[in-house]
């Protein structure tokens, strides 16, 4: 298991108003699920994943419960990624934390095809 940092909580109350911690973690499980099915992305993009939790450029809604659908663009790289992060809430196994579920480098088209058909819950300013 890996700390990938702290999420701000106020943010992620879109998703869920009974988060319980702040802290996010990657276990070697979901590391290996990553390495699998999207080659060179966890070497390579690592970096982006502490960003992406810390300060999400849009939140959208998840097919479920208490997971946040997290899509951020780097203009620097034009590189653009989604991230599936599921939250420890109130009610939940207690030893649960918040984890990083997949990550993975998405097409600009898919980017675009996110933001149209999927529910925004949050945008950064």
């Amino acid at each position: 298991m890996i700390v990938i940092g702290q999420i701000d909580i106020e943010k992620y109350r879109c998703i869920s108003g009974s988060i319980r911690t702040s802290e996010v973690i990657i276990t070697e499980e979901r590391i290996q699920h990553i390495q699998d099915r999207h080659p060179n992305d966890f070497e390579r993009y690592f970096p982006y994943i502490k960003d992406m939790v810390e300060d999400p450029q849009y939140i959208l809604e998840a097919n479920r419960p208490n997971t946040a659908f997290i899509v951020n663009q780097y203009h620097r790289e034009t590189e653009t990624f989604r991230l599936v992060l599921r939250l420890a809430v109130e009610g939940g196994p207690p030893e649960y934390k918040n984890a990083v579920i997949t990550f993975l480098k998405i097409s600009a088209r898919t980017w675009e095809k996110y933001l149209r058909n999927k529910k925004i819950l949050y945008k950064s300013e």
